[in-house]
């Protein structure tokens, strides 16, 4: 085992309060500036207003900066936290952390929801969230230990920069010979080298005897985590029961917990199978639905899809039942056994893969036109080592391919490197290069927004087309769906708080696949309802994936089949069961509904927040380039002649790209115009007064900053 020294500069004893219906009472605070250790109460309206999980991350940030407050400011803080039902070993998907920072790539607000143990550890220690402020001088650890009461910050020398090899060291030797009892979160040296930086979540795999990784990618906050020179958190508990949460109800909990975890064992295998092959399963589903983002989102399915679908993945990943919080029956964390990178620092070596999952798949496969699932092994096996975030990873080296393609930038900017689509050496070197801050892949590493600025510059290419390629809003990469057809996901991207990212609004299955929003009228709906529930989730603790990747036998049938308001009720009775504040399917959306406009109105606080700042590149519209209008040319000349009118007898390609260039762009500007009117915001993109009032958020700053911006 590597040698390192560890020195404790700070220790701070505490009484561990008991949970009351899931909630500590209290927070920590971390200012690793001057290693001091505190503690903030948590009052009621705090929970009234902002619930837990990312809600209280954000009343902890937004206290924490100001509006000139950039991304490494010793002021920015990185809060972490789960929520009132996060750590309930009984429901499915009750182990979620929610991390929130102010972003390098954005520079404004990001929130990220991971897996792994740490966030009901850091709650049953005895804090409902973690803030961490300040920079360190040297490497330290921060120790978080529930079972003695005792908070450390630890400098250290030694520790390697190597993800895997750090949390397999913490965990050895925090543990005192109960590995599980201990959750660490870490980064690599990719974040130190780069704005994409990811952190990586733990919690022990009992059956491989090895600590397991879940990421909290997505904006760059392991970035952040090592700007700050933090090693690692580590939080240690033991035992958890439904006892520990302290629910108000445990017999309603342990009731509607029965049904909800049977109702996926009977029924996933029936369904999407993700207790065997997690979400690969998406994989062909979406290129049969012509959705499969291929060479940098031009086209939606490739003839050689199947090599990275879940037919493969059935037979590569490793047996077993797979859980990132104990006793959630979707199971879906599988992971590689006994894989052998063919390059870097771990060639010719076996090694343990967590994942890969369907947005890996995409953005470091297909998105990249390559089809080979053992080179999405290895992205994803030295992404996860070096602290990278894949989403971000894939999209901004499909964007630097597409460049290289068109002739926009050459060998001479790569450093020699023929970054060609479906060059597997190539981009693995760039990933090793992205890590050690070296060569071309410490450009890629900047993201999306900032190559478009560096090759503009320092290559002479052409803005207005990488502005249409370059697949960023709001500085932040584009997951892994195509949006060209769909209407709502497009807004689902271009709306969405933190940037393009689809757990606010994953509506592409829905309005695609399963055609449930057809009319405009249901899309601009959709665009309100779906974000506001999908908060909810970041709120208390929770996982997404059992509201609506298993359904009901019977919800075709329902109502408002896309909703699934089956499980929102079991969700609504969870709730009550846990906090004793009983509530409905209707209080659930009131909830997200604050949290979620005092993140826009946050936004606002850090110079963004408006009409100007959901606008989405064109390729997520539609069609850029006349290749793109072919590939689907029955489909989009029927669009013009059908819907828009348009005589295309004598028209060339070119020409039908522009006519429906300008339907579209305009159509996805009417969506806002409905979609702001339907949260109760101004014409650009702002909460009104009335609004803020109605939510419960009209604090005297928030008012202040409407004001400034003309909304009284």
């Amino acid at each position: 085992m590597k040698q390192f020294e560890m020195k404790t500069i700070k220790t701070f004893d505490y009484d561990r309060p008991a949970i009351e219906n899931g909630y500590a009472g209290q927070t920590l605070c971390c200012d690793i500036s001057d290693a001091d250790i505190s503690i903030k109460p948590v009052t009621d309206k705090m929970k009234a207003v902002f619930i837990g999980g990312k809600g209280f991350d954000l009343w902890l940030l937004w206290n924490a900066v100001s509006s000139a407050t950039k991304w490494n400011d010793p002021e920015n803080a990185i809060c972490i936290a789960s929520g009132p039902m996060g750590g309930t070993p009984i429901y499915p998907g009750s182990g979620k952390s929610i991390v929130t920072t102010i972003s390098p790539l954005t520079g404004s607000v990001i929130d990220s929801n991971v897996g792994g143990y740490f966030g009901p550890y850091l709650k049953f220690s005895g804090f409902d969230a973690l803030e961490i402020k300040g920079k360190a001088s040297q490497d330290i650890v921060i120790f978080v230990d529930g079972i003695e009461g005792q908070v450390q910050i630890l400098e250290t020398v030694g520790l390697p920069d190597d993800s895997y090899d750090l949390s397999a060291i913490l965990t050895d030797h925090f543990a005192k010979g109960k590995p599980r009892n201990i959750s660490v979160v870490s980064t690599g040296p990719g974040a130190k080298n780069s704005l994409i930086g990811c952190l990586n979540f733990t919690w022990y795999d009992l059956k491989r005897k090895r600590a397991r990784y879940k990421q909290a990618g997505r904006g760059g906050i392991g970035t952040v985590f090592a700007d700050k020179k933090i090693k690692a958190i580590v939080a240690r508990w033991d035992t958890v029961t439904i006892k520990t949460n302290n629910p108000a109800d445990g017999d309603a909990l342990k009731e509607v917990g029965r049904m909800h975890s049977r109702e996926i064992t009977e029924l996933d295998p029936k369904q999407n199978e993700m207790s065997s092959i997690g979400t690969t399963h998406l994989v062909t589903i979406m290129d049969d639905f012509d959705l499969f983002p291929v060479n940098n989102f031009q086209y939606g399915r490739h003839p050689e899809t199947g090599n990275l679908g879940q037919e493969i993945y059935r037979r590569i990943f490793d047996a077993g039942f797979d859980g990132c919080w104990m006793g959630c029956t979707v199971a879906c964390s599988h992971g590689v056994k006994d894989f052998v990178p063919l390059t870097g620092p771990y060639q010719g070596t076996k090694v343990f893969v967590d994942g890969p999952e369907y947005e890996t798949i995409a953005g470091c496969g297909s998105n990249l036109g390559i089809f080979d699932p053992h080179f999405v092994i290895e992205m994803n096996f030295y992404c996860d080592t070096y602290g990278l975030d894949t989403i971000s990873v894939g999209t901004s080296m499909a964007f630097a391919m597409e460049c290289f393609e068109m002739g926009l930038i050459n060998e001479n900017h790569t450093g020699g490197i023929n970054l060609s689509f479906g060059n597997r050496a190539a981009a693995l070197e760039i990933v090793h290069q992205m890590a050690q801050g070296e060569g071309f892949g410490r450009i890629v590493g900047q993201g999306v927004r900032r190559m478009k600025s560096i090759f503009s510059q320092d290559c002479g290419a052409d803005p207005v087309i990488m502005q249409d390629i370059g697949m960023e809003a709001k500085g932040l990469e584009f997951s892994l769906y195509m949006t060209k057809e769909s209407l709502a996901q497009q807004g689902g991207y271009g709306l969405a708080l933190k940037g393009p990212q689809h757990d606010e609004a994953w509506l592409i299955f829905l309005d695609m696949v399963h055609n449930f929003m057809p009319t405009f009228e249901q899309k601009a709906e959709a665009l309100h309802w779906f974000p506001m529930f999908r908060t909810w989730f970041g709120l208390c603790g929770l996982c997404k994936l059992p509201w609506n990747d298993v359904i009901p036998e019977d919800n075709k049938d329902m109502p408002e089949p896309a909703k699934v308001m089956k499980h929102v009720q079991w969700y609504a009775e969870y709730f009550s069961a846990v906090t004793g504040r009983q509530t409905t399917p209707e209080g659930l959306i009131s909830m997200s509904e604050a949290v979620y406009n005092f993140q826009r109105i946050f936004n606002l606080k850090m110079g963004f927040g408006r009409r100007e700042h959901d606008d989405i590149p064109y390729r997520a519209v539609g069609p850029v380039m006349a290749v793109e209008y072919e590939s689907r040319q029955e489909r989009y000349d029927k669009q013009l002649v059908e819907q828009y009118k348009i005589e295309i007898e004598d028209k060339s390609t070119a020409e039908k790209v522009a006519l429906l260039r300008r339907f579209r762009e305009k159509q996805y500007e009417q969506l806002k115009d409905a979609v702001y009117k339907r949260r109760g915001w101004t014409q650009n993109g702002i909460p009104t007064i009335e609004t803020v009032k109605r939510l419960g958020i009209d604090f005297p700053e928030v008012l202040e900053l409407l004001k400034s911006h003309g909304v009284e």
